[in-house]
């Protein structure tokens, strides 16, 4: 009941996984024209880490680990969708696993290691921008870094 009065805001989980050599992981994706970072939306009474651990699951059917939380961001309405908080952590897969990778066909196409240039190139801009922001959080042991529309926001 106390519930019912409350606005519901939808909460995202996706991983950042990198390779020795830096490279992030994106996925290109059946139903986006733009590739994205594993993960997805958070079921009810699920975490948004278990949500990342979930989905990475379903949709590569391999393991992660998470090291950390590299970022949260705000993300404002966008065609038809209502705002939403979307948790980036950090994440490894373990190199054994890699070749173990099996694609859930009817979302995922293909998976890219992907530079910072290929990032900017296939990866829609807030999602290029996170990148950027929790790769730098993460690398330089700053921590979580909080954004809005994958920005630092202007504090006043």
């Amino acid at each position: 009941m106390l519930n019912a009065s409350l606005p519901i805001k939808r909460a995202i989980g996706q991983a950042l996984i990198r390779n020795a050599t830096g490279e992030v992981l994106l996925c290109q994706l059946s139903y986006k024209k733009f590739w994205d970072l594993p993960g997805g939306v958070v079921d009810p009474h699920e975490s948004p880490a278990d949500a990342v651990r979930r989905e990475v699951k379903e949709e590569l059917d391999v393991p992660i680990t998470l090291t950390g939380l590299a970022a949260v961001t705000w993300l404002p309405p966008w065609r038809g969708w209502d705002d939403a908080v979307l948790f980036l952590f950090d994440a490894r897969l373990d190199p054994a696993d890699e070749s173990r990778i099996h694609l859930e066909p009817r979302e995922i196409q293909s998976l890219h290691w992907c530079d910072q240039a290929a990032v900017q190139e296939h990866a829609a801009a807030y999602t290029a921008r996170l990148i950027e922001q929790a790769v730098r959080a993460v690398d330089s042991g700053v921590g979580p870094v909080y954004l809005e529309n994958s920005e630092i926001p202007g504090w006043a």
